[in-house]
């Protein structure tokens, strides 16, 4: 349930409902605001009826959510969020350009990089199993993105991975597909106050999705932004497409900013052009390209 606290709402009466809350046995989540205070009760909402909430002093309106996902819900902010770094913002309406070309680094707002980047079959080309090497090229990588006063948005594979790429000051923290039910790692980002970019997987539902994202927002980390890099295709020579319907969705029940990543949906018939095009007329917020 979502709690909206009436504007400049006494600190008293947010302790209130606080002990109301727990009196039920829930736990409750808070989040401040300029104007108003929202807390959401975690548990078996079942337990009371809103109107026991709306009673309380300094409650605007007390809302029943039926989702398992609240603090990233519209009912619980229904302006979209707006993730600044490095004086760029992702979501507030203007699309971002994030290049995956680190030649165009200067002509792109953000640069998105892989370092830890392993090919799946054992002999082809691309990637280093080196992790030195691999830690080098990501400082060096983000260093450049800095002097040119460009934010990094640097992948990361595994939780190991963490503390290197936070030691070399990565911009935002990006979660590919596979890492998505990886309770572990989401714990780690939860606890942190850097932006994460959390992808859904090829085979994840829209739903699935934001329950991944709720529980890194339940470890605190609010500034996180949904990724989608592509669901499956029944073609099969692409088995991948840009999964536009599930953009539309998320954007619809959450307030999180939302970028693509096309890099590796583009082809023949396809290309990165009408992508970018898709990805925006979805309400993405930013694109990840290769041009």
């Amino acid at each position: 349930m979502i709690i909206v606290m009436q504007k400049q709402a006494a600190p008293e009466a947010v302790e209130r409902v606080i002990g109301f809350i727990r009196s039920r046995g829930l736990q409750e989540h808070i989040s401040r605001g300029e104007e108003r205070t929202i807390i959401g009760a975690v548990g078996d909402e079942r337990v009371f009826h809103p109107n026991e909430l709306e009673s309380l002093p300094g409650v605007e309106r007390a809302i029943r959510v039926l989702n398992e996902w609240r603090i990233i819900s519209r009912e619980t902010q229904p302006e979209s969020s707006v993730i600044t770094v490095r004086g760029v913002s992702f979501g507030g309406g203007r699309m971002l350009d994030i290049t995956a070309n680190p030649q165009r680094a200067d002509n792109t707002d953000a640069v998105f990089a892989d370092p830890f980047y392993l090919p799946a079959r054992p002999y082809a080309s691309g990637g280093s199993g080196n992790e030195k090497e691999q830690i080098r090229t990501m400082q060096a990588g983000i260093a450049r993105c800095h002097e040119a006063g460009k934010p990094a948005v640097v992948r990361i594979r595994d939780v190991r991975q963490l503390a290197p790429a936070l030691e070399a000051e990565a911009d935002v923290l990006y979660l590919g597909g596979e890492l998505m039910s990886n309770r572990a790692l989401q714990d780690e980002v939860g606890r942190l106050n850097t932006p994460v970019v959390l992808c859904k997987d090829k085979h994840h539902r829209a739903d699935e999705w934001l329950v991944a994202a709720e529980h890194i927002a339940l470890r605190g980390n609010h500034h996180i932004i949904l990724g989608e890099a592509g669901t499956l295709s029944f073609e099969p020579e692409h088995p991948y497409r840009l999964d536009v319907d599930a953009i539309v969705r998320v954007r619809k029940a959450s307030h999180l900013p939302v970028i693509a990543n096309i890099t590796r949906l583009w082809h023949g018939d396809m290309p990165q052009q009408v992508l970018y095009k898709l990805a925006e007329a979805a309400g993405a917020d930013g694109i990840v390209n290769s041009l």
